[in-house]
């Protein structure tokens, strides 16, 4: 990819040249000749580019020239660079002189003495010009060398002029075939087309079929080959084709289909009006409708989509092609059609049609080998043959394809073939969109690379800062270290000296970027180390040293990296920023995220006048704003701001960064006294922001006056583009009416915390895209209600699916019917999934509409009031969670009637709680005595009264069940256990502290399913596990051969291990612990001495783990144990 270096590097160079600073500055050196010289030079270059870069598959003299240009472009890119910070750092001196000097008259009349001209008898300008017309002498000397080398090459002009000015487009996918160039594909149409047309019985109207395959197997092709197919057209009366790809928008795809069927083209004001005139389109009529190249596995979005289409008359069909077998999943998909690679036959054969032209290698026999080689590595992927296969068009030289064969382009494929053979498709690309790819090798291959990731990384449209090696291996023998531009390697946890030592000697390292395989990686540096390397790294554009804790300061030295973009300290323990950093004038992107110990940012801003990302989220010992932050007018990342009164940062300073964009927290508005200064912070005018957080003080003290706070909000109203919202402490006691507008039509989540003075809600049902809602700690709060005007009509929380109550104290009642449409549907949160309320001890009125899509219900520290109203409003609930429900004494049968999709059920700390389900009711099993509820998982815990619970005496009848957690229940029958009557395919199982002790549950068989096992004993927090641990030992277990997990708690009294686990008529030769036990944790074990038995029949374990485990003597050191697999060794 050198020839992005190239491109990316004269497209600087002629922009710099159009600079009045930058020509100024190197007039006054006398170098602007030699420069324009350059530029004509490059622009004689750039001309052969494109073809240079094609030809250096296959030609190894172009890619050594290329390889040479791309070594010099970086040495040109250096000096340019040099060169601007040279005339930038002249300029701001000169305006800061003329600022200062301005103070008095004398200074003023001083200045207009002295000539510009004379700025160039400074000493350091004229050591500076001096050194520069030395090292571009050396230069131009090389660039003319490469310049008559290109002439002898044969590098064609480039004449697709559209394509290197970035102004051309990828065409659209439509749903025309020539199926005459569709190989190998008979079989597949013929088995779809037989479903396609069928009638199989089916309980609705329209059924899906999806083909399912990987990128580039063929599945839009085959698509329009049914699409297109004679028969199919005479079957279906209306047919549609959409290209949904990536962005998943269920209007714009509902309006393709309206137009294709209608044959028109109308324009609908909302997504409402579009379904109910695309469902009279196809009321009784057979359609066919292909959705290609589906990404999303969104259910709300797809079933949104599918709405119009159960009018459909019998027979109609939608094909949907992905690479995704979720989403034919979630769109009810009938069996989903896989689709294989081409036969080695037919996949020769389409390699020869696209690069001979020919159906057969018969009359090209000598290239045959190369072919059958080329379609290996392809995988006999049809979009890759026919890429790689359009390269060698009319290419019949052996060398030509043998080079393609032997490309080293094949050891990058990490498992994919297609990725290689499509890298011709990558010389296609417009120049700027190339530098993506240069990019990508940067990262590891499960690396997302977000938009705002390159943003931060200083990647724009005609500028070059960095770019990767194929090559990055710091130690790689093959290469002079000297020579390295880029470094990117694996963080580790104690970084050796001698990685960084060896950096010294690349003098030329424009990029040092650990990466972190995980979330959590820490690694560690010492400060030294740091302070003798940056000195070294003169051209370094990218320098991260993000999760190095061990960092505590930055060495004043930073002031010397003039060539820094990209500096980022993002979780070190670094308290404050040297002033010299002020100097750095090209920076454009500082992060300081999660850095929980900076304080201080003691530097002036001023100066930075590139700064576009400045990330100081999760600073909480940061109080103050750096100065000079409200002029950095091209300013675009200001993750956090902090107000500081009449005395530092003032909120009207964010008035003139008006390119402010993603999220933006705005912390301490409590200290905004005039509503003025915050509706001249213009938020509403940066468009860009879309996740906005509003943060006063959580101190209501007599200090806040709540009529300027509802003032200063209202003054701060959000941009309409706004997707998420935070409010937080805010002190007044109403919300402005912007809150919940109906402008607001793209904000999906809208969370409001400690508004402890408001006494409603903000009227927020009409917002049609609100998909979470949460509501913490408003105290004043008693009635929460719709509040929606007379003339509403329309559904209310249309797109909600989450809502959350927690902490509202005063909140007493809950009151939002509606009632249903004509159609008998809800009015009101039709598609709400989870809800969740905690510590709400006032709520005692719960009346709502039926919540027909409700499947997740969380319930913590209410009345047993909230839990039966939520549990009647919905029918659907599979997972039901109750912690702390006051005054709750049962769950009778009438309430498990209601909970027959209950897929997961956890009690916890219910203390009043005596029994679930009625002793001896049949309302859980149907006649045959089979259970109706299709229990996975079953958690009950910490109830100190509970005596009965569902299925205790049939647990073997659970057979969907597979997680079963049952502890710290004294008073708990325990009929269950009766040795071989745990649930068939039980895979996780905790259990302890109930009414049985150990000893007297005899023998148990547990399920061969099982794989997690925890045995709690009496000192594990539980109450009464065993009268006296040592009976442990009478009892009998068989613990299953698939058991990987085994973690037993609180057997004070045991003396071995394996007394708790093995039968007692076992000796310890035949010790029963599965050699499948790769996990093994034991707690609180205080007479047990020796651990060496266990060690000795466990070949596979992983993991030892002794905890308050005091008297053990044998704990083996990780590493000197036999297993060797034993990798961790823990004692507490």
């Amino acid at each position: 990819m050198a020839e992005i270096i190239v491109g990316a590097i004269a497209t600087v160079l002629f922009e710099k040249l159009a600079s009045a600073d930058f020509m100024k500055m190197v007039r006054s050196e006398g170098l602007d000749v030699q420069l324009i010289k350059w530029n004509k030079t490059f622009s004689h270059i750039q001309q052969v580019l494109a073809d240079a870069g094609q030809k250096q598959i296959t030609d190894r003299s172009v890619e050594s020239w290329l390889h040479d240009l791309q070594d010099l472009a970086y040495d040109i890119d250096d000096v340019l660079d040099d060169l601007a910070t040279e005339a930038m750092r002249r300029k701001l001196n000169k305006e800061g002189d003329a600022s200062s000097s301005t103070n008095t008259g004398k200074g003023k009349a001083l200045l207009k003495f002295i000539p510009t001209c004379c700025s160039k008898l400074v000493p350091h300008n004229i050591k500076y010009g001096h050194n520069m017309s030395s090292k571009l002498d050396e230069i131009s000397t090389k660039l003319d060398t490469l310049f008559e080398l290109k002439n002898t090459l044969g590098l064609a002009v480039n004449v697709n002029v559209e394509r290197s000015n970035g102004t051309y487009k990828r065409p659209q996918e439509t749903s025309l075939v020539d199926e005459s160039k569709v190989m190998g594909r008979e079989a597949d149409k013929e088995a779809l087309l037989q479903k396609l047309l069928g009638n199989e019985a089916c309980n609705q109207n329209v059924t899906t079929m999806s083909i399912v395959g990987l990128g580039g197997i063929g599945k839009t092709t085959l698509a329009k080959v049914l699409y297109n197919d004679e028969k199919a057209k005479a079957h279906f009366e209306l047919r549609a084709w959409v290209c949904v790809s990536e962005e998943f928008d269920v209007f714009n795809i509902s309006k393709v289909i309206f137009q294709a069927v209608a044959g028109r083209n109308e324009e609908f004001a909302n997504l409402d009006l579009l379904h109910v005139a695309l469902k009279e389109k196809l009321s009784n009529k057979r359609f066919l409708v292909v959705l290609d190249d589906v990404w999303n596995e969104n259910y709300v979005d797809l079933d949104q989509l599918q709405t119009p289409f159960v009018a459909g008359a019998p027979g109609s069909k939608i094909i949907v092609t992905t690479r995704k077998t979720n989403v034919a999943s979630v769109m009810n998909s009938s069996e989903p059609y896989n689709l294989d690679v081409l036969s080695e036959e037919k996949a020769l054969s389409l390699f020869a049609q696209n690069a001979l032209n020919e159906q057969s290698f018969d009359k090209h026999p000598s290239l045959k080998l190369y072919g059958e080689g080329i379609v290996k590595k392809c995988g006999r992927l049809p979009l890759a043959l026919i890429t790689l296969g359009r390269v060698l068009r009319l290419k019949t030289k052996d060398a030509e394809w043998k080079r393609v064969l032997d490309s080293e382009i094949w050891n990058s494929q990490g498992g994919s073939q297609i990725l290689p053979a499509l890298r011709l498709s990558y010389y296609d690309l417009p120049p700027h969109l190339k530098q993506l790819f240069a990019i990508a090798p940067y990262f590891p291959r499960t690396t997302l690379l977000t938009r705002r990731k390159l943003f931060y990384c200083g990647w724009h449209k005609g500028e070059f800062f960095f770019r990767l090696d194929d090559k990055m291996d710091v130690y790689d023998v093959n290469e002079p270290f000297e020579k390295f531009r880029h470094v990117s390697f694996i963080g580790e946890e104690y970084e050796k000296y001698k990685k960084f030592k060896e950096l010294q000697r690349a003098r030329g390292l424009r990029t040092f970027l650990p990466i972190a395989l995980n979330s959590w990686s820490r690694f560690n540096l010492s400060n030294n180390v740091l302070a003798e390397l940056l000195p070294k790294l003169h051209f370094i554009r990218v320098l991260s040293l993000s999760r190095y804790l061990s960092i505590t300061e930055v060495p004043q030295s930073i002031g010397t990296l003039k060539h820094i973009r990209y500096l980022n300290f993002s979780r070190t323990s670094i308290e404050w920023l040297p002033k010299q950093v002020g100097d750095l004038y090209n920076l454009q992107s500082l992060l300081l995220r999660d850095c929980e110990k900076l304080s201080s940012l003691r530097v002036s801003f001023v100066k930075l006048i590139n700064l576009r990302h400045l990330d100081i989220s999760n600073t909480p010992m940061l109080k103050k704003m750096p100065l000079g932050i409200g002029g950095l007018t091209g300013l675009q990342t200001l993750s956090k701001v902090i107000i500081e009164g009449d005395d530092g940062f003032k909120i009207s300073e964010l008035k003139g960064l008006t390119d402010l964009e993603g999220q933006i927290s705005i912390v301490g508005l409590d200290k905004v006294t005039s509503p003025i200064q915050a509706k001249d912070a213009n938020l509403i005018q940066k468009k860009g922001i879309d996740d906005l957080v509003m943060e006063w003080s959580n101190m209501f003290d007599g200090s806040r006056n709540h009529m300027i706070e509802c003032e200063v909000l209202e003054g701060l109203r959000p941009p309409p583009k706004l997707r998420e919202l935070q409010i937080l402490s805010y002190g007044g006691t109403i919300f402005p009416s912007w809150v919940g507008e109906p402008s607001l039509d793209r904000l999906t989540i809208l969370r409001l915390r400690g508004c402890k003075r408001c006494t409603d809600l903000p009227a927020v049902g009409r917002l049609q895209s609100l998909k979470e809602l949460s509501v913490a700690g408003m105290d004043g709060v008693k009635i929460f209600s719709f509040d929606l005007p007379d003339s509403f009509h329309g559904i209310a929380f249309p797109s909600l699916e989450v809502l959350k109550f927690k902490d509202m104290q005063g909140w007493e009642r809950w009151s939002t019917r509606l009632g249903a449409n004509n159609d008998g549907a809800s009015r009101s949160f039709p598609r709400l999934r989870e809800v969740t309320i905690e510590y709400c001890p006032k709520l005692v009125e719960v009346s709502i509409d039926l919540i027909p899509s409700l499947y997740g219900l969380s319930i913590s520290g209410c009345s047993e009031v909230v839990f039966k109203s939520m549990v009647g409003a919905s029918k659907s609930i599979g997972m039901l969670s109750l912690w702390n429900i006051k005054g709750l004494a049962e769950i009778n049968g009438e309430v498990l009637e209601l909970l027959r999709s209950l897929r997961k059920l956890t009690i916890s700390m219910c203390e009043n709680l005596v029994s679930v389900g009625e002793k001896g009711t049949s309302l859980t099993f149907s006649e045959n005595q089979q259970l109706t509820l299709p229990l996975k998982s079953l958690h009950i815990t910490n109830c100190k009264n509970l005596k009965l619970f569902p299925y205790h005496q049939h647990l073997e009848s659970l057979t969907s069940l597979t997680e079963l957690k049952i502890y710290n229940c004294p008073s708990m029958e325990c009929s269950f256990l009766c040795g071989s009557s745990w649930p068939p395919n039980l895979r996780i199982l905790e259990i302890g502290g109930i009414k049985k002790p150990m000893s007297e549950w005899g023998m148990q068989s547990y399920p061969t399913s099982l794989e997690f096992l925890v045995l709690w004993g009496e000192n594990s927090g539980v109450v009464s596990f065993v009268g006296n641990a040592k009976d442990v030992t009478s009892s009998s277990f068989l613990l299953p051969p698939s058991l990987m997990y085994l973690e037993i708690r609180g057997f004070m009294d045991v003396e071995s291990v394996s007394e708790v686990a093995n039968a007692k008529d076992v000796t310890s030769s035949s010790f029963l612990l599965p050699p499948t036990l790769t996990h093994l944790h034991i707690h609180d074990f205080m007479d047990v001495e020796s651990v060496s038995e266990v060690l000795q029949h466990l070949p596979r374990l992983k993991e030892l783990y002794a905890c308050s485990c005091p008297n053990v003597k044998d704990l083996p050191e990780t590493g000197t144990t036999d297993p060797s697999s034993l990798s961790i060794v823990v004692m507490k």
